[in-house]
């Protein structure tokens, strides 16, 4: 094999419907309503996003058919790049913001066992510092 991920294996998606017929047809229901039919955006803009969020999913397959036809729409490669690092920089501030809970648990086990370590950052009302963003991304 000279790669892991292998386009062939598509090919095999006819068996995956077979083995779960009603799921698969209501995937392909709800794939046909987001993408064939008329809504706020344009197909060109959901194919851009399609290849957004392939990229933080890690769908090779994915990735490849949505440029494929986001590139028969009309679509750049400086486009593409520009929503794959918007998706990437938003990734990276929703796992920043969701430090905030690994902070809060250890805040809250310190808490439990008696100790004050980690209390620096509350006001005298228990509140979390407010002065801050309230998203990184």
């Amino acid at each position: 094999m000279s790669h892991y991920y292998n386009q062939a294996d598509l090919e095999w998606i006819p068996e995956l419907v077979k083995l779960a017929p009603q799921a698969s047809a209501s995937f392909f229901a709800f794939e046909k309503e987001v993408y064939h039919s008329d809504g706020a955006l344009p197909l060109k803009t959901k194919e851009l996003l399609a290849v957004a969020a392939a990229h933080l999913t890690g769908c090779p397959y994915c990735i490849d058919v949505h440029v494929q036809k986001y590139r028969k729409l009309g679509g750049t490669r400086e486009e593409i790049v520009e929503a794959v690092l918007v998706a990437a920089s938003t990734q990276a501030g929703a796992v920043l913001s969701h430090a905030t809970q690994a902070l809060a648990a250890f805040h809250r086990a310190a808490s439990a066992e008696g100790s004050t370590s980690g209390d620096e950052h509350r006001n005298r009302n228990g509140d979390g510092d407010r002065s801050g963003p309230a998203c990184f991304c």
